[in-house]
């Protein structure tokens, strides 16, 4: 997430760079190690099922207990050995999550309409049949996956929801994982982890039909695979590394900058942070900052070197140019501390999720306790896209019904442009109903 030499063309102001990145290259998940592993492992799976999907879990996950399904009562009883205060807050982002999934629900209205006189259109929304969500569960549990994944699916009424996360001890998945699940409303949980979970949900493995569509973060390799696995199935996104990028003026706190920035740095050593600022003086005390931050930062091995080799500081001219700048980083995660939000939740386009004035920080979304999705697309990928939403898991089938009277017109051009590409059969489809109509 840096400006390059092709970004230059589009930036009309003038900015300085106070810190590059240390390195580049290909993300991670594109590697050729990573695609090869991934189509040799699908492969696999797809030829020899279960045996194969067993194979690996011992292999990669270390799995040595017996069926990977948790059942139902064993789900229920995941949140035992958790603290009331971890329960607590839990719930409360399972319900705010799918409250504001069935806020935005409700906004995507069925509708139809008399197009013109005889023909009447419309769209009706319905559910995906099945979804698979995968729920990582790597260097950190990530808590709020379900929420995200199978909360908002059942939000949007799927019939049918699997999860699989990876197994972290011989009763099964971590618990706080699959507590998260089961507060999401989740239909089946199983124990598997990387690749062949979600080999096993797409090939229909686990006792259910294919998934219809597969959804969740995770390493380079399940990125991978789900994009192997796009076309067989739907998939949310492909995302990459959680990244972070702060749009600050003079009258940010550094500190407050600084914190946010690590933040998410702290996901992974790839994890990129950027500012951009319109005051030198606020990016420079940001820089020391976050230096001192780092310095009693227990996750310190893991957002020092994230900050080190992709952290970006810039410093723009005047707000419009740093627009031009944020608008081309598209980041995952953007938030916005200055004297005018306003004028940059007005002008900004091109993010995953904004973050509007010093009290709103990536964390309460991250954690699932603001309610918005955390799924979001990265690598610019915002520039085109949005993140996982209610929406998603809806299919908008259109539908039309042409009345006898209202054939004459549609035939008709139908007929005349069916004659310039020259397809008949086209044309006779039309003609044939014009005929009959008249008589």
């Amino acid at each position: 997430m840096q400006i390059n030499k092709a970004d230059l063309a589009y930036i009309h102001g003038n900015f300085d760079t106070l810190k590059q990145p240390a390195v580049g290259g290909v993300p991670a998940q594109r590697l050729p190690a990573v695609v090869e592993t991934v189509s040799r492992m699908l492969s696999d799976i797809e030829k020899n099922g279960m045996d194969a999907v067993l194979r690996y879990s011992r292999e990669l996950d270390g799995w040595q207990g017996g069926d990977v399904e948790i059942s139902a009562a064993e789900l229920k009883r995941t949140g035992d050995s958790l603290s009331p205060e971890l329960r607590q807050a839990l719930a409360a982002g399972a319900e705010r999550t799918r409250l504001f999934a069935v806020e935005q629900r409700e906004h995507l209205q069925d509708f139809e309409t008399e197009l013109i006189p005889g023909v009447v259109t419309g769209q009706k929304y319905l559910p995906v049949p099945r979804v698979g969500a995968y729920l990582p569960a790597g260097n950190f549990p990530i808590l709020a996956s379900a929420f995200m994944t199978v909360g908002v699916a059942k939000a949007a009424d799927v019939p049918t929801v699997l999860a699989c996360t990876p197994p972290t001890a011989e009763q099964g998945g971590h618990p706080a994982v699959l507590y998260a699940a089961y507060l999401s409303g989740v239909d089946r949980a199983f124990a598997l982890g990387g690749v062949q979970a979600l080999a096993a949900m797409a090939f229909g493995l686990l006792g259910d039909q294919p998934a219809d569509m597969l959804v969740g973060a995770g390493n380079a390799y399940v990125t991978e695979a789900k994009r192997q696995l796009f076309g067989r199935v739907g998939i949310d996104l492909l995302a990459g590394p959680s990244e972070v990028a702060v749009i600050a003026d003079e009258t940010a706190d550094p500190e407050l900058v600084a914190a946010d920035l690590l933040g998410q740095a702290e996901h992974g050593r790839q994890s990129p942070a950027s500012l951009v600022t319109t005051s030198r003086e606020l990016g420079l005390a940001v820089l020391e900052e976050v230096e001192k931050q780092l310095r009693q930062l227990p996750t310190r091995d893991i957002a020092e070197p994230a900050w080190r080799d992709h952290g970006t500081v810039y410093v723009a001219e005047d707000r419009q140019t740093a627009v031009e700048l944020m608008d081309l980083l598209a980041p995952e995660h953007l938030e916005v501390i200055s004297a005018d939000d306003d004028y940059y939740h007005q002008n900004l386009k091109n993010y995953g999720s904004i973050f509007l004035g010093a009290w709103s920080t990536v964390a309460y979304s991250d954690k699932g306790i603001a309610g918005t999705n955390h799924v979001l697309p990265t690598g610019r990928g915002a520039r085109a896209s949005a993140g996982l939403s209610v929406s998603r898991f809806l299919k908008p089938l259109t539908f039309q019904k042409v009345s006898a009277e209202a054939t004459p017109d549609l035939a008709a051009h139908v007929e005349a442009i069916s004659d310039f590409e020259g397809m008949a059969a086209h044309r006779a489809t039309a003609t044939l109903r014009r005929i009959r109509h008249s008589g």
